[in-house]
């Protein structure tokens, strides 16, 4: 019987069907998935012991939907994910407006080049 190998914990965070606490990765694909998430969602002086770690991606939300303030996104994202997760290269960051409820849709595509492997995906987040 083969023993699963996980690699982190899933996120968002959810209950796990196989007896643990929360629902773990056993993908390499997941976990970076996971981690990224886990990093642009997370404000800086969140974390414990790590005050520079998070994107403050949230400080964006009433800031008016413009090439202004789509630059700024950018250079938050690339500046953060550089820090924090050097093996992902963001391929392509687009912004989607949605006119009726003032939203700031940002689609991120990257690519992780690792020894092992290469995976590509993309994330949407909504502001």
């Amino acid at each position: 019987m083969a023993i699963k190998k996980y690699i982190n914990i899933d996120f968002p965070f959810r209950d796990s069907e196989e007896g643990f606490y929360f629902k773990l990765n056993s993908t390499n694909n997941s976990a970076i998935k996971s981690d990224l998430l886990h990093l642009l969602l997370t404000n800086k002086g969140e974390r414990l012991y790590m005050p520079d770690f998070g994107s403050d991606l949230r400080k964006y939300i009433f800031e008016p939907n413009d090439d202004i303030t789509h630059n700024k996104i950018k250079n938050n994202l690339n500046e953060t994910i550089n820090q924090y997760i050097p093996n992902l290269t963001i391929d392509s960051i687009k912004f989607e407006q949605d006119d009726i409820e003032e939203l700031i849709i940002v689609k991120l595509s990257y690519t992780v080049t690792e020894d092992a492997f290469t995976t590509s995906d993309t994330i949407e987040l909504i502001l």
